[in-house]
């Protein structure tokens, strides 16, 4: 791809389905003001999890994430939105991407978004006894 290819004019926007939306707050950050970087993965993985649960009509667990990069920081008063994408299903797992976009709630353009992170999600389908099953029965 060239920078012809490309349209210069396109903002990045979150891909896959908003799953979850929250604004971060004092509780969560670390000793220097940032929000932890252990809570944005906790949101990501409950995000992870409800899509997986929609995809496999039931209880799911986290197998592996893989490639997280953590972009910048986000600062209290970020409302942090986390979009899901189902990438891919075997016969018990499934790849969810996930990103986390924030949006700063006082800064001068409060419409502008920012990605701050993203990761691809391991799941698998659990039956009620917390063994592997399919995922589609």
């Amino acid at each position: 791809m060239t920078l012809l290819d490309t349209d210069l004019d396109d903002a990045p926007a979150p891909q896959g389905q908003l799953t979850l939306k929250l604004l971060a707050s004092r509780q969560d950050t670390n000793v220097y003001g940032d929000i932890s970087g252990g809570w944005l993965v906790n949101q990501m993985d409950q995000a992870a999890e409800l899509a997986a649960g929609r995809e496999a009509g039931g209880r799911t667990a986290t197998v592996a994430i893989e490639a997280m990069d953590f972009l910048s920081p986000v600062r209290v008063g970020s409302m942090v939105s986390v979009y899901t994408q189902l990438q891919e299903v075997g016969h018990s797992s499934m790849k969810i991407d996930v990103e986390v976009w924030v949006r700063a709630l006082h800064e001068q353009h409060p419409d502008e978004r920012q990605k701050v992170t993203e990761a691809r999600f391991v799941m698998v389908a659990l039956d009620d006894n917390g063994r592997i099953r399919a995922v589609h029965d």
